[in-house]
């Protein structure tokens, strides 16, 4: 049984460990190279589709007073984002902005830890994908704050995937000094002892 989710069964664990797949399947490459897809450091792969010229001012300036921090920030910033057979997790991380994620192709699943004061995170999961009888997502939103991991699910009656296929709008627009990764210690205060050691091949490799 999960010690995150006590409607699973099981633990949550990879269906495609990193390091299983050392080539993508030939869709997969053709998909990259369609949309002009790099490699993402959280994981996966992205590429900026819309950055919103319109320019407002920096809601998180207070937050983060880092040397030469802009003032202001786009209204919005567009991505597409893939995770793979041969790239299959994003790793923990969180944004300052707000995150409107809307499902195109595959299958995933989303683990978030909203914080909580004074007490652990309150763990959320669940699937992205097109059987929403079965309460799969096809759209979901992520406030700021709150850690976000996902990882690559089998297409639906089948043992392999093409790839999880989103796109993730940012408000305001994504910065690279609006985002933070989780560590070791962060999850250690965020989720009980048995809840970290469940989550912990979700956070970043260095």
């Amino acid at each position: 049984m999960s010690t995150c989710e006590k409607n699973l069964k099981e633990p949550l664990r990879p269906a495609f460990p990193v390091g299983q797949v050392n080539e993508e399947n030939p869709r997969t490459k053709k998909t990259i190279e369609l949309l002009n897809f790099q490699s993402h450091v959280e994981g996966g792969y992205f590429v900026e589709t819309d950055r919103d010229q319109l320019r407002i001012p920096n809601p998180f300036e207070s937050k983060r007073k880092e040397e030469g921090q802009d003032s202001t920030r786009n209204a919005s910033t567009t991505i597409h984002y893939l995770i793979t057979q041969k790239s299959p997790q994003g790793s923990f991380h969180r944004n300052l902005g707000r995150t409107v994620h809307t499902l195109h192709s595959g299958r995933g699943r989303y683990i978030l830890l909203h914080p909580q004061e004074g007490k652990k995170a309150r763990i959320e999961t669940f699937v992205v994908g097109h059987d929403i009888a079965k309460g799969e997502k096809l759209q979901w939103i992520v406030d700021g704050g709150i850690f976000k991991a996902s990882y690559l699910l089998p297409d639906k009656g089948g043992s392999s995937s093409d790839g999880l296929l989103i796109s993730e709008t940012v408000v305001p627009g994504f910065e690279f000094s609006d985002h933070d990764f989780m560590t070791p210690e962060i999850l250690s205060e965020w989720a009980t002892e048995e809840q970290a050691k469940e989550l912990s091949w979700l956070i970043r490799k260095e």
